[in-house]
């Protein structure tokens, strides 16, 4: 896996050093929705989070651009009166398609690396560090519009693909591990310069 991203972050290197005079810089920040999924478990509830970050947009074509962000992310859920707070720094990579002027949709990896894990309980906070690995990795897909002024709004979801808990560090007698994925939905508005 990191070996995908060495290569991925270098093509985009590589791509945006082919390009400079067209590249454009910004910055975002928006919401976060997010919850687990994978468990046979249901009823994991929505948490509210946010992200904020910087991106880079580099045109290959009139039609397509690639866009590598870093945010930092807030994500986790809520489940049987236990709130999961995980803090991400996100470098999604994604490739986008300009349908029509300002209208785009976007598409490609979200390697995410893990900052802080908590929970809390019964008001009682504890680091959960330990249990949960520090190397996340999903699939994000989106839409974006962008204003002639240079102000944008994006909505995307990014579903993970790696179970986020570490499995070797739970004792199967005395620890009870959910098997689940992060999932997030963002709404983001941001500027390009």
């Amino acid at each position: 896996m990191k070996k995908l991203l060495l290569i991925t972050v270098l093509s985009v290197v590589s791509i945006a050093t082919a390009s400079a005079q067209g590249i454009t810089y910004g910055v975002k920040a928006g919401v976060n929705l997010s919850t687990f999924t994978g468990d046979s478990f249901t009823g994991f509830d929505t948490r509210v989070g946010l992200h904020i970050g910087g991106l880079a947009e580099i045109p290959l074509s009139e039609k397509f651009s690639v866009q590598p962000e870093v945010l930092y992310s807030q994500k986790g859920s809520e489940f049987f009166g236990t709130e999961t707070h995980l803090s991400y720094i996100d470098v999604p990579i994604l490739a986008k398609y300009h349908i029509i002027h300002g209208l785009s949709v976007e598409l490609g990896p979200v390697p995410s690396f893990l900052i802080e894990a908590k929970q809390t309980t019964n008001g009682v906070e504890s680091d959960v560090s330990d249990y949960t690995k520090t190397f996340d990795f999903g699939i994000g897909g989106g839409v974006s519009y962008k204003l002639p002024m240079g102000v944008f709004f994006s909505l995307r979801f990014t579903k993970g693909l790696i179970e986020i808990s570490e499995p070797e560090k739970y004792d199967p007698e005395d620890d009870y591990r959910l098997n689940v994925e992060n999932n997030v939905f963002q709404i983001s508005a941001g500027y390009t310069f």
